[in-house]
C-alpha cells in the first residue's frame, strides 16, 4: 500500500444497525484502499487493505463465498 492516510470518516454497515453488536467500520484511504476497525473498540487498532485486496473481498461477499 502506498498511502494509508484515511480520507473519509469511518462508516458502519447499514446491515449492522439496530441490535447488532459485532460490527466493523470502514473508511477510505488516500490510495483507494480501506481501513477497517472494530466498532466496539475503536482505539484497538486498524487493519489496512490495498484497493485490489478490498475489491476481491467485496467480490467474494457478493458471490456468497463467506456464507456458512
Amino acid at each position: 500500500m502506498r498511502n494509508q492516510q484515511i480520507v473519509t470518516e469511518f462508516k458502519k454497515s447499514s446491515a449492522s444497525q439496530g441490535g447488532q453488536q459485532d460490527c466493523i467500520e470502514v473508511a477510505r484511504t488516500a490510495d483507494g484502499g480501506r481501513a477497517v476497525r472494530d466498532s466496539k473498540n475503536r482505539d484497538g487498532g486498524l487493519q489496512f487493505y490495498a484497493p485490489a485486496g478490498w475489491a476481491a473481498f467485496i467480490d467474494g461477499v457478493k458471490a456468497g463465498a463467506f456464507t456458512g
